[in-house]
């Protein structure tokens, strides 16, 4: 049985209790610090870095942030053709080297069409899958030996590769990877440590898992990929608070706003599923699972809103079908860490003995 983790998402866009003022807590490296060391402070494992259009560069704000922490990791994104394989190989290794194996990476091929015409990337969605797999293919090529490589796929062609300094942990960094769509689950299947579904329901994300398994039995993968959730939290010690706190996240949201978020991510399988949820279900998909943030927020919009004990009874519901890494958000992200180490996660801990590390480790 897997250990326990759980991962604290960084809002480099900036960071609100209202969405429809998005940056009521501007951008800073005051703010991302405070941020990191509460998740750190609190038993997260890891910090998940975005990667929209709005957001501070992932790969140069982490590396800031790495450097004043202990022992949390980065997940940082690696995106088709962003950054020649060769390159990102290096950079990797480079990180992995100098954080003493405090990197993982988060593989995303969906993303925003928008944006990847905005940032002039020309590939459609099945020619990002297979431009990120070959580049998986090459990083992990070139970690696994001090030689030269060479590689002949549809995308890359490289003689005589190789790179400088060795990957640090071995075989190499854990990849992460959350998506809906089949290509994504191919991809997973093949290559992620962690696949992360979002919020659904605990029959549906049981379904995924053994599914998942199945495309991973083909590859040989059954027992290496582990299973998680990106979530949103908002815990009070009392019911009421909490759910006022949550609906004021969206309760000033412009139509114009909702617009932008219902028609820029509409090719996404993944955003897809979390409106279908929305209009299946309502504002709940089940007790304490609340849909209400998908008007306001794309991607991994469903929030567990409740008591400690109702939080911590959510999320053992996923850990009881196999998920056991959770990649979370919460409002403000630096005080909602802090009532998730100090309330949540105890009430986990003793539920799942063993299985979660001590905050003093």
């Amino acid at each position: 049985m897997r250990d326990l983790e759980f991962g604290w998402f960084l809002p480099t866009r900036g960071d609100t209790l209202d969405y429809a003022i998005p940056q009521q807590v501007p951008p800073s490296l005051e703010m991302f610090e405070r941020v990191v060391k509460s998740a750190e402070d609190n038993g997260f494992e890891y910090i998940l870095l975005p990667v929209a259009a709005a957001c501070w560069d992932a790969w140069l704000t982490s590396a800031l942030l790495i450097r004043q922490t202990k022992s949390i990791r980065m997940l940082v994104a690696a995106r088709p053709s962003y950054i020649n394989p060769v390159l990102l190989a290096k950079m990797i290794a480079t990180y992995d080297q100098m954080s003493e194996g405090r990197i993982s990476i988060n593989l995303i091929a969906g993303q925003n069409e928008v944006e990847n015409l905005a940032e002039g990337v020309g590939l459609d969605k099945d020619a990002r899958y297979e431009v990120m797999e070959e580049e998986v293919e090459i990083c992990k090529a070139l970690w696994a030996t001090r030689e030269k490589i060479d590689y002949d796929g549809k995308h890359y062609q490289l003689k005589q590769a190789h790179i400088g300094p060795e990957i640090y942990q071995k075989p190499h960094p854990q990849f992460y990877l959350g998506g809906g769509s089949g290509q994504a689950a191919e991809l997973s299947a093949k290559h992620s440590d962690v696949h992360l579904f979002w919020g659904d329901t605990v029959e549906r994300v049981e379904q995924n898992i053994a599914e998942m398994r199945v495309l991973a039995a083909k590859h040989g993968r059954a027992e290496e990929i582990g299973f998680g959730m990106r979530l949103q939290i908002v815990c009070r010690q009392d019911e009421a608070d909490a759910w006022d706190v949550a609906e004021s996240l969206v309760r000033n949201v412009t139509d114009e706003q909702k617009e932008v978020i219902r028609t820029h991510f509409a090719n996404s399988v993944a955003n897809q599923r979390v409106r279908q949820l929305a209009d299946e279900y309502g504002e709940m998909i089940a007790p304490h699972m609340w849909t209400g943030l998908t008007k306001a927020r794309p991607g991994a919009g469903i929030v567990i809103v409740g008591t400690p004990e109702q939080c911590a009874e959510t999320l053992q519901g996923y850990i009881d079908i196999g998920c056991h890494s959770f990649c979370m958000s919460g409002y403000l992200h630096d005080e909602e860490a802090e009532r998730f180490g100090k309330w949540v996660r105890p009430l986990l801990s003793d539920r799942n003995p063993g299985r979660l590390k001590s905050l003093a480790a």
